[in-house]
C-alpha cells in the first residue's frame, strides 16, 4: 500500500515520459558512451529539434543552432537553404512545444529545479531579462558566424563562447572517457570559460526555473515566434476567457498571456481554467490526455453514446501511437549501437593486419601493423596537394618519417606548423616531414598552403574523405584530439604519438630519438 502510495505521488507525468523518451531517441548512440567516440554516420546529417550537442558521444544527430552557424559561415554553398528549412519546419510545425516536450537540455533543467531550494519567482525584471536571448540569437548565432564567414577560421560564436549543452554533452561527456585523456592537453583558457558558464546556467536552474531558456536561448526565441501558428500547442478560446489570471499565474515562464512567444506549451495552464478556455491544437494523441480540455456534460443519451465513441477512439489511438513510438525507438537504438559502426575512434585492437611478418633492414621480423607505439605504421598512400604526387610510409622506409595531423581551421596546428618546417629543413637528408590535412575545410587548404609555405620542405596531403576527420587521422588512432603527431623510424614502427601540440625542443627530441633507433 505504501509503495502504491508513493507511486502515486511520485509516478512521472505524460510531459515527463515524452521528454525522457525524446532525450534517449536523440542521444541513441550509448556505446559511444563508452567507448568516447562521436556518432559521425550518415544520419548524423539530419537535425534534432532541441538544443542537443553534436559532439555529445550519444548524439544521434546534428545540433539545430549548430548547424545554422555552420551553414552561415560556409558562405556560398546551398547548405544553409536545408538547415533554416529544417528549422521553419519545425517551427510550423510546433513552435515552443519543442522545448517543453522534446528538449534534452529543457528536461535537465527540469530536473535541477525540482531541488528543494528557494526559489526565484518570475516578475517584471525576468519579463525584460527574457528578451536577451534574441540578443543572443542576433549576435553570437547570426552576426559572428556571417562575419566571419570569409575568414579562414569560422566563429560558430554561441557554440563556441555560450552554449552549456555543447559544454555538458560535448565537452564534459568527451573528457570523461578514459579513452579520451589525451584531449586534456589541449584545455585552455575558452574551456575555462564554458565550463563556469555552463556551472552558472546548470546552479541558476536550480533557483530559477529554466534559467537558460528563459533569458539566453536562441533556439527557443526562433520556435517562439511561431507560436500563434504551430500546428501544435495549446489556444486559448477567447470568448470564454473570464480573465481570471489563474493560467498566468500558474506559469513559470514569462508569458504575458497564454500561447506567446514566452510560452513554452507545456499545459500546465489548462488544468486550472476554470472556464475550460484553454485547449490543445493539433493531434490529440501527441498530447497528454489530462490536459485536452473539458469534456462536454450532456444528458442526452444519444450525445452521450457519441462522446464515449470518440473517447474509446482517442484511446485507440493514443496506444497505437505508443506502440509505433516504442518500436520506433527500439529499431534506431538496434541501429546506431549494433549496425551502423561509422564514428570518429580508434580502430580496435583486432584491426592490426595479419599475414607473415614483414622484416626489418636487418632481416629481423618487424612487429604487427597498428596505432599504437612498437607497431609497424599502417599503410598510408596519400595523395599531395602539389603536382597530382602521392606519397607512401611503406615506400619511404630507410627514413624517418613524421606524420603530423592539422587543420586549417585548428589555432594550435598553425602555431607549431613552424615547427615542423624546421625540421623539414634541418634533416632533410634523413627525415620525411608530412603534413596531412584533415577532411573538414579541405577544400581550402591548398590555397591556404599556397600563400602560408609557398617554399617548405613539407610534404602536404590530404587525408581521404571517411568521416569529417579522415581514414588516415582515425586508422592511427585519432579521436578529434588535434594536432596529432605521429612519427616512424626508418623500418616503419611508430616511435611516438603525440596527441595534442607538440613544442619545437619535444618535436626535435622525439625525431632524433627515431633515427637513433
Amino acid at each position: 500500500m505504501k509503495i502504491k502510495q508513493w507511486w502515486n505521488t511520485h509516478k512521472p507525468s505524460k510531459r515527463r515520459l515524452i521528454q525522457l523518451y525524446a532525450a534517449l531517441l536523440f542521444n541513441a548512440n550509448l556505446k559511444g558512451f563508452q567507448t568516447g567516440r562521436i556518432y559521425q554516420g550518415p544520419l548524423k546529417n539530419i537535425c534534432t529539434p532541441g538544443l542537443n550537442c553534436y559532439s555529445c558521444p550519444g548524439a544521434s544527430g546534428a545540433c539545430p543552432m549548430g548547424a545554422l552557424q555552420n551553414a552561415l559561415s560556409d558562405s556560398g554553398k546551398t547548405v544553409p537553404y536545408y538547415v533554416v528549412g529544417i528549422i521553419l519546419l519545425y517551427g510550423l510545425l510546433f513552435g515552443r512545444w519543442i522545448c517543453g516536450f522534446l528538449c534534452p537540455f529543457g528536461l535537465i533543467q527540469d530536473l535541477l529545479h525540482k531541488i528543494k531550494t528557494p526559489k526565484v519567482g518570475k516578475g517584471r525584471i525576468t519579463r525584460v531579462l527574457s528578451y536577451f536571448k534574441y540578443v543572443i540569437l542576433v549576435f553570437f548565432a547570426i552576426i559572428f558566424p556571417l562575419v566571419y564567414a570569409g575568414y579562414e577560421f569560422p566563429l560558430p560564436g554561441f557554440c563556441k563562447y555560450v552554449c552549456p549543452a555543447g559544454t555538458l554533452e560535448g565537452a564534459v561527456g568527451l573528457l570523461s572517457n578514459p579513452e579520451n585523456q589525451s584531449m586534456l592537453g589541449m584545455l585552455g583558457p575558452l574551456f575555462t570559460w564554458k565550463f563556469l558558464l555552463m556551472v552558472i546556467f546548470l546552479v541558476g536552474a536550480v533557483f530559477i526555473y529554466r534559467f537558460f531558456c528563459r533569458f539566453f536561448c536562441p533556439l527557443g526565441a526562433i520556435y517562439g515566434l511561431f507560436n500563434k501558428i504551430s500546428f501544435v500547442g495549446v489556444k486559448l478560446d477567447k470568448e470564454a476567457c473570464v480573465d481570471c489570471g489563474l493560467c498566468v499565474g500558474k506559469c513559470k515562464m514569462d508569458i504575458r498571456h497564454v500561447g506567446d512567444h514566452e510560452c513554452i506549451q507545456c499545459g500546465e495552464c489548462i488544468e486550472v481554467c476554470p472556464t475550460n478556455a484553454i485547449r490543445w491544437k493539433g493531434p490529440k494523441i501527441l498530447l497528454p490526455p489530462q490536459a485536452i480540455g473539458g469534456e462536454i456534460e450532456t444528458k442526452q443519451p444519444e450525445l452521450a453514446v457519441k462522446q464515449e465513441k470518440a473517447k474509446k477512439r482517442t484511446r485507440i489511438a493514443r496506444m497505437v501511437a505508443w506502440v509505433l513510438a516504442l518500436a520506433l525507438l527500439g529499431g534506431v537504438l538496434y541501429y546506431y549501437n549494433f549496425v551502423d559502426g561509422r564514428d570518429a575512434g580508434r580502430p580496435s585492437e583486432d584491426t592490426t593486419e595479419a599475414g607473415t611478418p614483414e622484416e626489418g633492414e636487418t632481416g629481423e621480423p618487424l612487429p604487427p601493423r597498428g596505432h599504437e607505439v612498437g607497431n609497424l605504421c599502417s599503410s598510408l598512400e596519400l595523395a599531395l596537394y602539389t603536382g597530382g604526387e602521392t606519397f607512401s610510409v611503406d615506400a619511404n622506409r630507410g627514413r624517418v618519417t613524421v606524420i603530423n595531423f592539422w587543420g586549417t581551421w585548428c589555432g594550435p596546428c598553425i602555431a607549431e606548423l613552424p615547427h615542423f618546417n624546421d625540421v623539414a629543413e634541418a634533416y632533410r637528408d634523413s627525415v620525411t616531414v608530412v603534413a596531412v590535412h584533415s577532411n573538414y575545410k579541405g577544400n581550402t587548404a591548398a590555397e591556404w598552403i599556397q600563400k602560408n609555405y609557398p617554399e617548405t620542405g613539407i610534404l602536404f596531403a590530404q587525408d581521404p574523405d571517411d568521416g569529417a576527420n579522415g581514414a588516415y587521422y582515425t586508422a592511427l588512432g585519432g579521436v578529434g584530439d588535434f594536432p596529432m603527431t605521429i612519427i616512424v623510424n626508418k623500418d616503419g614502427v611508430i616511435t611516438c604519438t603525440c596527441r595534442g601540440s607538440i613544442t619545437h625542443d619535444e618535436l626535435v627530441a622525439a625525431v632524433e630519438d627515431a633515427l637513433a633507433q
